[in-house]
Order: C-alpha cells, then sequence, then structure tokens
C-alpha cells in the first residue's frame, strides 16, 4: 500500500496514494484512527493522488468530523487539478482546509 506516514513534531504526514477509492480507503481510515491520539496537526499530501472516489471522499469526511471535535487541524496539501475538481463538484472544497 502506497500511504506513508511521517512525524515531524506535532504534525503528521500522511502521502495519499494514486487512487484513493473502496481498496485503499479502508487503510486510510485505519492510519487517520491511530493518529487522532498522536498528534495535533495532520497534513494530507494529494501529490501522488489522481483519483478520490466517493468511498475515499467518505472517509475524508469522517476524518475532518473527528478530528474537529479533538481540535486536530486536518490539511490537504498539493492536491491536483483533477482532485480539485472532485472536491469542487461534491462541495467538499468549503469544508476542507485545502493549501
Amino acid at each position: 500500500m502506497d500511504i506513508s506516514v511521517t512525524q515531524d513534531g506535532d504534525t503528521t504526514v500522511i502521502a495519499i496514494p494514486e487512487h484513493l477509492d473502496v481498496l485503499t480507503s479502508p487503510f486510510l481510515k485505519n492510519i487517520l484512527t491511530d493518529v487522532i491520539s498522536a498528534t495535533k496537526n495532520v497534513e494530507l499530501d494529494f501529490s501522488n493522488t489522481a483519483l478520490v472516489s466517493s468511498a475515499g471522499l467518505r472517509v475524508l469526511l469522517q476524518a475532518q468530523k473527528t478530528f474537529q471535535k479533538s481540535e486536530i487541524k486536518m490539511t490537504f496539501e498539493n492536491v491536483s487539478p483533477g482532485v480539485m475538481e472532485v472536491f469542487d463538484f461534491t462541495g467538499v472544497s468549503k469544508i476542507f482546509n485545502i493549501v
């Protein structure tokens, strides 16, 4: 699985795989669940991501909700135009912190 996790102080950086879909989203969900107690900031690096499916969006939305309750900041970085188009079309670009 192409999901790497690195720790940089209070920030956990997670590299999202090329396809965040029904096959990979359960792995991301497990990683996001595991980092809740170990971080104050989560940076999701989309630099290698070409596709985000509805299953991937569901995991990201659930994580956003959980992190907000725990006062953990989640940031999306290096989002490609194609993935940004999906975020805009579904309206989630207004919910997520995308830089």
